[in-house]
């Protein structure tokens, strides 16, 4: 019987071939895997990214407009309107109280956004269809039991919006005439407000028709900067009042994450428009980076 094998030269061909194979097929394989890694990067930094600039648009929508400041580490301010250097790290506003508006399913709005002084009292000032005790329990639970009614303030729609008298050097508002925040209190009746200034009424104040009201100022900025990623953790924070003198503190002002890895927050404004950019940079795959912008009228 005849035994048949490779010869010498189909058995070269053969480890030629298995070669090319070998290197090709690596390289493919490894250039379908980062393909893929690059994918599932992308697709992250998109979808958080987007989360990201959403989160601060769904608040930035209730501003009050004239009080957006830009705010500089040494805790100078000024009104995003007017700012143009564009290297300012916090974005601020007092945010209008968009959930006591609403009320719920069951109710009317907490607080009707209509004002007039009581004609026989400075002290007061009434607002038909407010209950300001379903506000108390609202603002309550909103702040986790850290404000209430007696630390709001109200906005008179139309009024002088003079950016340094909201309260945004830290020092606490103590009139009604020059202020842009009016400080109050509940009054024993649900739908009056008392002034929240001790010692201090209503007399002499340009008292508008429509208001808004508000229990808290917002910041955003990036916490916690890396310098060798060049990134740092982009923070909303939430429940402090201006007119109250208090100002946001990185460390004891209460917050809530946004996102990991920012590399750049920035903002401005186009007229009463302000459009926010924020980058991100993947800790996966080295200098890749990814900005989404969102304009909020």
């Amino acid at each position: 019987m005849r035994r048949y094998a490779f010869t010498l030269l189909e058995l070269i061909f053969v480890i030629v071939i298995m070669g090319i194979l070998a290197k090709f097929g690596v390289e493919l394989l490894s250039q379908a895997y980062r393909s893929f890694i690059f994918s599932s990067v992308n697709n992250a930094l998109q979808s958080n990214s987007a989360a990201a600039v959403e989160t601060i648009a769904s608040r930035l929508q209730y501003r009050i407009k004239d009080s957006v400041i830009a705010r500089e580490t040494d805790f100078t301010f000024s009104a995003l309107a007017g700012y143009t250097a564009g290297t300012a790290p916090i974005l601020e506003w007092v945010g209008g109280d968009i959930d006591g508006l609403r009320g719920n399913s069951s109710t009317l709005p907490h607080w009707s956004g209509i004002i007039d002084l009581d004609p026989s009292s400075a002290t007061t000032l009434v607002s038909p269809g407010t209950d300001t005790g379903a506000l108390n329990t609202l603002i309550g639970a909103l702040s986790s039991g850290g404000s209430g009614i007696n630390d709001a303030a109200l906005y008179f729609i139309g009024s002088d919006s003079d950016i340094n008298n909201y309260g945004w050097n830290g020092t606490a508002l103590t009139d009604h005439n020059t202020s842009v925040m009016h400080p109050i209190n509940a009054d024993a009746n649900l739908s009056r407000f008392v002034s929240g200034i001790g010692g201090v009424n209503f007399t002499g104040a340009n008292i508008y028709e429509y208001y808004q009201l508000a229990w808290s100022a917002y910041a955003v900025g990036i916490s916690d900067y890396n310098a060798a990623t060049k990134t740092g953790t982009l923070m909303l924070y939430y429940d402090y009042q201006p007119w109250k003198g208090e100002r946001y503190d990185a460390n004891t002002t209460k917050s809530v994450k946004i996102m990991d890895h920012v590399s750049t927050f920035r903002f401005k404004a186009v007229g009463a428009i302000v459009k926010i950019q924020v980058c991100v940079n993947s800790d996966l795959v080295e200098d890749y980076s990814l900005c989404k912008e969102k304009t909020i009228f």
